[in-house]
């Protein structure tokens, strides 16, 4: 959720820095600062409340140069945002250091500190780790066999990057429960939490695995694993190119986004289609044999990524015939869940480093589960690397805090995986699959055509300008695409939105329905299309204004208190693709007539690192 970033060179680093901090500005954030050595090997920092741009403006009126610091962003998690709080912390003048994650047993670290004369500046859990290792340094004399001692004391998640005044030389780095990053540099090395922070430098990368601890330097990079044993990790090079982090002709991140959506559909479907079938090399052998042992799937996600897994739910059981369960992974985690054998686990996150979902997956290590199945968008992510196989959705590089092309791949890559299945329990005919891959081939045209009614959604998207509540009713699997909706316009709109399976209005939520009540519903042309229809009659009825996005050829006409919206004609498998995107479109819109921040919505990051 925070960012770091982290340079040692033969250059001073400070406008590397800030381009670093600027180019992590999506994921969420509400300070930003900066330490550096010096050539007087003296430490120097400087922090600012609020965006990335004050601190840049700060470094013009009071430069500070130097050929090692470490920089950061940070989104509040213990105290309040303020210059205090903001990182990096530092102790005596000589170590400075950035952390994301939190520090569990932070406080009875701090009465220890106290206790030893340690003077506290911030409310942050942060600012112990580098009293701490102040204090070892103290004892030893020696930094590296300090900064051993403090990673022995840290409860909790932690990604840390330590430079000190008498080493000014080498970054000291540690990873536990979040991720950090190496770029490899020619006589210059960096660090950073997401690898997109230092295109502009390298495109070069060592990724940390949990537990490992690491120093860089100018020449050297050297890796410890959680055992302390020296190991070395491969250098990975990032393949989409620096205007991955552009927004070229679009106005935000959010936007180009969701325009890209038919082009990485196409290219997914390129990859895993063979004639009418899903390709052989969709698993390989070895998982596809014990894949086809499955008698039950377990999935396990949060947020978006959930709903993805509340729309596959559907999918594998009406498919492949096999019992699923969904489960939102912070309260997974802390349960004992009762494993059918057999049973396939499956998590899905668009980072692969989403806290709750890593822990989940941990927690289920050594449970009877045939196997783990990462389904993610980072292919050297946490939770690809620690899963038994994985599917990548391939949606590119997404900036937007609000997940838009990561979702929609995200359910094209469950579908693929629930016929997968299907084909090797033996549950659907060949004729019946062929079918369904026809259509699915259909999908990038249909995605185009949705987008062609933006200038129309934009329109409506005025009507809710002076909005503050909406429902969103869905059936089926439009109902998990319902919260995804709501979701995504109370995200970046800050409209309070709720979705409710269609059928349950009248147990509840109908009490809120009236003229000032927006109600939008997604009205497919399926089997429930008919009682969907009886739903609408009853927010008619109570004077309530719908807005339904309807199968052009559902029957659905507009009215005075009933807007429609046509959308394309398809199977029934692949509308709820189709059908997020006019949500999308619509949240979006809404966001930037309410004059908000899209790609870096209130409160929110992009990655949820933390618990």
């Amino acid at each position: 959720m925070c960012g770091i970033v982290g340079v040692v060179a033969k250059r001073n680093v400070s406008p590397i820095l800030i381009e670093g901090l600027k180019r992590l500005e999506y994921r969420g954030y509400d300070s930003a600062g900066l330490a550096i050595i010096d050539d007087a090997n003296s430490l120097q920092c400087l922090k600012k409340a609020g965006k990335v741009s004050a601190l840049a403006d700060a470094l013009k009126y009071h430069p500070i140069e130097g050929k090692i610091g470490v920089a950061h962003t940070r989104w509040a998690t213990h105290g309040e945002p303020s210059e205090n709080n903001a990182h990096p912390h530092h102790s005596h003048d000589e170590f400075a250091v950035v952390h994301n994650g939190i520090i569990e047993n932070y406080q009875v670290l701090k009465s220890l500190l106290q206790e030893k004369g340690y003077r506290f500046l911030s409310e942050t859990d942060s600012e112990v780790v580098v009293h701490l290792l102040h204090y070892y340094f103290t004892q030893d004399d020696d930094v590296n066999s300090a900064f051993k001692k403090l990673q022995k004391e840290l409860k909790g998640a932690f990604a840390l990057a330590i430079i000190h005044s008498q080493s000014p030389d080498k970054i000291l780095l540690a990873r536990s429960g979040s991720p950090l990053v190496i770029g490899v540099g020619l006589e210059e090395n960096f660090v950073a939490s997401d690898q997109l922070a230092l295109l502009s430098v390298t495109d070069r990368f060592i990724f940390l695995e949990e537990g490992d601890s690491a120093e860089i330097s100018t020449e050297n990079i050297s890796i410890w694993n959680n055992a302390g044993q020296l190991v070395e990790r491969p250098v990975v090079q990032f393949d989409y190119g620096i205007e991955v982090a552009e927004r070229g002709q679009y106005r935000h991140f959010m936007q180009k986004e969701i325009f890209e959506q038919s082009t990485v559909i196409q290219q997914l479907l390129k990859k895993n289609i063979i004639t009418n079938a899903i390709s052989p090399d969709f698993f390989s052998s070895d998982v596809a044999q014990k894949i086809s042992k499955t008698q039950a799937v377990q999935i396990v996600a949060c947020g978006t990524s959930f709903h993805a897994g509340l729309v596959a739910k559907y999918w594998i059981e009406d498919i492949a015939k096999l019992p699923c369960q969904v489960e939102v992974a912070s309260e997974f985690r802390y349960r004992q869940p009762v494993v059918q054998p057999n049973t396939l686990l499956i998590t899905i996150s668009q980072s692969g480093e989403t806290a709750d979902t890593l822990a989940a997956l941990r927690s289920a290590t050594g449970e009877n589960y045939l196997a783990s199945l990462a389904v993610c968008n980072v292919a050297s992510s946490s939770l690809v690397r620690e899963s038994s196989s994985a599917l990548l959705t391939e949606a590119g590089v997404e900036i937007g805090v609000a997940s838009t092309k990561a979702f929609t791949s995200q359910l094209l890559i469950l579908l693929f995986l629930t016929l997968k299945l299907a084909e090797l329990q033996q549950t659907q005919s060949v004729d019946d699959t062929a079918q369904i891959i026809q259509s699915l081939l259909q999908l990038p045209i249909h995605i185009d055509e949705v987008l062609q009614l933006d200038q129309t959604i934009k329109l409506l998207a005025e009507q809710f300008v002076d909005k503050h509540h909406a429902l969103f009713l869905g059936r089926g699997t439009h109902y998990p695409i319902a919260m995804e909706g709501a979701l995504k316009l109370k995200e970046i709109s800050y409209i309070h939105a709720e979705a409710y399976p269609a059928g349950e209005l009248k147990h509840g939520p109908l009490a809120l329905v009236d003229h000032d009540m927006p109600v939008i519903v997604m009205a497919p042309s399926n089997q429930l299309l008919a009682k969907l229809k009886s739903n609408l009659h009853e927010v008619q009825a109570r004077g309530g204004k719908l807005i339904v996005f309807a199968d052009q050829q559902a029957n659905v006409s507009s009215q005075n208190d009933c807007q429609v919206i046509e959308l394309p004609h398809v199977h029934p498998l692949i509308t709820p693709i189709v059908y997020t995107i006019p949500l999308q479109l619509f949240a979006y819109h809404v966001a930037v007539l309410k004059g908000t921040d899209v790609d870096q919505p209130r409160n929110l990051a992009k990655s949820v690192t933390v618990e």
